[in-house]
């Protein structure tokens, strides 16, 4: 059965400030000694699957030089890849150069996913991140100039002090730049973060959520697919989507997740642990139910939900059978309709409220 690939790569040129990912400063040598230790792990543990995407994220894995991308592709063609539908590689704004597109072009990647989270000066000082509109205009155009016409750009909100003017008028110039996908985040304050050390309190909720509808509505254009997710029609993330089908998934690299076997596991974040081949940290053998419940955790994040047939044929079980799901039908949490379960669009803001009450 055809599988996913999602590869980390920890290194970045500075650490944002909310960022909760395995990260570290790139430094050359290590950079080198870790790119050994990746290809050393697939070799171990892939199991010679046919790939159908590949998720190449970070960290910044356009911080590598030509050496170390050379060697990171050349792990890559480990995979058996005939069948590969899409490949991302995600890119800084400032690392793209003609160079770089011609590697990634000669590589397969065919779709790029840029984190420029904002481009207002408030934001970006909290962030602890740099971006320019012009620069970034000229970069994504070079990038559709050299064939790259499948672009997401992550874009972040509710950050403090931030207004409903700052964030339109970071939308309106997101939609300038044309992407292909447009992914959203709300500020998450994570442990092991530089946030974590400072006094900051979340905005208040009834602005979340108005950030939340304004962003719906100026991306009403774009399919809305799931909850965070937006694309033009027949753009949506095939890589993403094996998540929230909460089907199987390999995870390779420091700090990386995977799903293979009906195991769940999260490799360590110590890079001297991964050198020495000590990969993963932590497994979780999942049961029957498990699987039902990451099924509806994850499926209901999709805009269209979950199909009831499809979940029956998985699972040979009845969803309203394994799950109380009347009530949620009385107060209208959740709608059933054409075969489908999903979160009604009104209630998708407490997406989280209702998933407790399910499971």
């Amino acid at each position: 059965m055809a599988k996913s690939v999602y590869i980390h790569i920890p290194f970045c040129k500075n650490i944002c400030s909310y960022c909760d990912f395995c990260k570290f400063i790139y430094n050359e040598k290590w950079a080198t000694a870790y790119l050994i230790g990746l290809k050393n792990e697939i070799k171990d543990r892939y199991m010679d699957d046919e790939i159908k995407t590949i998720y190449i994220g970070g960290g910044t894995p356009s911080i590598l030089n030509k050496e170390e991308l050379g060697l990171l592709f050349k792990t890559i063609n480990i995979f058996k890849t005939s069948n590969l539908e899409e490949f991302t590689f995600e890119c800084n704004i400032k690392d793209i150069n003609e160079e770089l597109l011609n590697i990634l072009k000669e590589n397969k990647v065919n779709r790029l996913s840029i984190g420029i989270q904002s481009f207002n000066k408030n934001k970006l000082r909290f962030m602890e991140r740099e971006a320019n509109f012009k620069d970034a205009l000229e970069k994504i155009n070079l990038c559709k100039k050299n064939g790259f016409n499948n672009i997401n750009l992550d874009l972040m909100y509710a950050i403090p002090n931030e207004t409903l003017k700052d964030l339109k008028k970071d939308i309106n110039l997101f939609i300038k730049l044309k992407p292909t996908h447009i992914s959203t985040y709300s500020l998450i304050l994570e442990n092991h973060t530089k946030l974590a050390t400072k006094e900051i309190d979340y905005i208040d909720e009834e602005l979340d959520y108005e950030m939340f509808n304004l962003i719906i509505k100026k991306l009403n254009g774009a399919n809305h697919y799931e909850i965070s997710n937006f694309a033009i029609p027949g753009y949506e993330s095939k890589h993403n989507l094996v998540y929230w089908n909460n089907e199987e998934y390999y995870g390779f690299g420091l700090g990386a997740a995977g799903y293979v076997d009906d195991i769940r596991y999260e490799n360590t974040k110590n890079l001297k642990e991964y050198l020495a081949g000590n990969y993963v940290k932590e497994r979780e053998i999942l049961s029957k139910k498990n699987k039902m419940d990451y099924e509806v955790m994850l499926g209901l994040r999709k805009l269209k939900g979950i199909n009831i047939e499809e979940f029956k044929n998985k699972f040979n079980e009845d969803i309203e059978a394994v799950y109380n799901l009347a009530p949620l039908y009385k107060n209208k949490d959740l709608i059933k309709k054409n075969s489908y379960i999903y979160i009604n669009p009104k209630k998708i803001y407490i997406m989280n409220e209702i998933l407790i009450k399910i499971i």
